[in-house]
């Protein structure tokens, strides 16, 4: 299930381009497009769901899936030993600028407390 114009589901359809970095059948990673770190990559589930709040108890499943592809991200760009940060915004006052479920992979660098 896609929304029609939503930015993720139409990367997630190949309407708009991505630099991937891990795809399997229920998530897909790719780079952000404005990075604020050396390593900033987005975690997003194929299917539609719009925050962290519409999240029911059937996907329990999918976020274990979710936290998988996190950890291939981290493998992958090279951040697992280092160490790096998960972030989800949710709703407004959480900073969501795109309506559909996404996790922030954000590292390379030492972070700091300052959002």
């Amino acid at each position: 299930m896609h929304e029609e114009n939503c930015v993720f589901c139409k990367i997630i359809r190949g309407e708009l381009s991505s630099k991937k970095v891990y795809e399997d059948d229920e998530t897909l990673a790719f780079h952000d497009i404005n990075p604020i770190a050396p390593v900033h990559v987005l975690v997003v589930p194929k299917r539609h769901i719009s925050s962290v709040m519409a999240l029911t108890d059937d996907d329990a499943a999918l976020i274990g899936r979710i936290h998988r592809t996190i950890r291939e991200v981290a493998t992958v760009t090279g951040v697992a030993e280092t160490g790096f940060r998960v972030i989800t915004n949710t709703g407004p006052h959480g900073q969501q600028t795109v309506f559909h479920l996404h996790y922030h992979v954000i590292g390379g660098r030492q972070l700091s407390w300052t959002m």
